[in-house]
C-alpha cells in the first residue's frame, strides 16, 4: 500500500508557489503548442484540496489572475532550464542539483544521460509529500535520484555532501524561482555556497525578476502572506553579480527568450507595460581559478 500524501506544513509563502508552478506546468502541458510536457504536475494538484492551498487544479478567479500574469514566464523558463541542464549533463556534469526543488519532476520527465545523479534539496515534509504522490502513480526516475532533506537557512552543503555529492566533479545547479524571494545578503550566501561546492566547469542556471505594481496587486488578491514575497535578491545586475563570484554568465531578458519560443512577453515582465518589471534567465559556467 502506498503512503497517503500529506500536505506539507512548509508549503507556505515562497514554498507554496511550488504548487502554483505545478499548476502552470500542468496547464502548459495541456496546450497543443506546449514548450514541454510535465505529466506529473497535475498529480500534485490532485493531491491537494482547496481548503489547504489556493493552488489547485480548479483555481479561484483571484488565483487565475495571478497565474495569467506568470504563465508565460514559467513556461519559457521551464523550457530554458530543461535544455540548459540536459546540455550541461551531456557535456560532463553528471551531478545535477535542484535547489529548493518543490514539485520539480525533472528527475522523472527528462531524458538524462546514463550515469546522471539528480540531487533534490528541500524540506523533509515537502519531499515526503512529493514521494507519496509519485509513488501513487508508479513514477520511475530517469536517473539516479537522491533526496536531500534540508533547510537552505542551515548548512545544506554539508547535507548535500553527506548524501554523496562530490565537490571535485563538475555539477549543474538549478536555482529556479528563488533569488527574488531572498534578501541581498541571503542571495550572496546562496551563491557563495554553490560556488564553494562547485568544481571548475560546473554550470549554474537561474532566473530573477523585479517586483512591480502588477505583481503586488496579483499577490494581494490571493493572500497577505504573498505580498511580501519579493525580497529583492542581488543588488547588482545578474551578469556582474555572477562574474564577481567567478562565473562566466550569459543573461537573457525573459521577454527575448519568450519571443524566441514564439510566445508573447510574460505580462509581469513585459517591457511595453508601465506596471511590469523586468525578468531574466541566466546560464553561467565556473571559471578555473587563476
Amino acid at each position: 500500500m502506498t503512503q497517503e500524501p500529506t500536505f506539507p506544513e512548509n508549503l507556505t509563502g515562497i514554498g507554496a508557489t511550488a504548487l502554483g508552478v505545478a499548476l502552470l506546468r500542468a496547464q502548459e502541458s495541456d496546450r497543443p503548442d506546449r514548450l514541454f510536457d510535465d505529466p506529473y504536475a497535475r498529480h500534485f494538484l490532485q493531491a491537494v484540496d482547496r481548503a489547504s492551498s489556493p493552488w489547485t487544479a480548479d483555481p479561484s478567479p483571484a488565483t487565475a489572475r495571478f497565474l495569467q500574469a506568470m504563465a508565460e514566464q514559467v513556461a519559457v523558463r521551464t523550457r530554458f532550464f530543461d535544455h540548459a541542464l540536459l546540455n550541461a549533463a551531456a557535456q560532463g556534469c553528471d551531478q545535477v542539483v535542484l535547489v529548493a526543488c518543490g514539485m520539480d519532476a525533472r528527475a522523472f520527465r527528462l531524458p538524462w544521460p546514463p550515469g546522471t545523479t539528480v540531487f533534490e534539496l528541500d524540506f523533509a515534509d515537502v519531499l515526503a509529500f512529493k514521494d507519496a504522490v509519485l509513488a501513487r502513480h508508479d513514477a520511475t526516475p530517469a536517473c539516479h535520484r537522491v533526496e536531500v532533506a534540508t533547510d537552505l537557512r542551515q548548512d545544506w552543503p554539508r547535507a548535500l555532501a553527506a548524501s554523496g555529492f562530490d565537490p571535485v566533479r563538475p555539477a549543474a545547479w538549478l536555482a529556479e524561482g528563488i533569488l527574488y524571494a531572498l534578501p541581498p545578503d541571503a542571495a550572496d550566501l546562496l551563491l557563495n555556497r554553490i560556488t564553494a561546492a562547485s568544481a571548475p566547469g560546473s554550470a549554474l542556471v537561474l532566473d530573477h525578476g523585479e517586483d512591480s505594481g502588477l505583481l503586488r496587486a496579483a499577490r494581494a488578491d490571493i493572500s497577505a502572506e504573498l505580498v511580501g514575497l519579493w525580497r529583492g535578491g542581488p543588488t547588482e545586475n545578474l551578469d556582474t553579480w555572477l562574474a564577481r563570484h567567478g562565473w562566466q554568465p550569459t543573461v537573457t531578458d525573459i521577454a527575448e527568450a519568450a519571443a524566441a519560443c514564439g510566445r508573447p512577453a510574460p505580462p509581469a515582465f513585459d517591457p511595453a507595460r508601465a506596471d511590469a518589471g523586468r525578468g531574466w534567465l541566466a546560464m553561467a559556467h565556473l571559471r578555473a581559478p587563476r
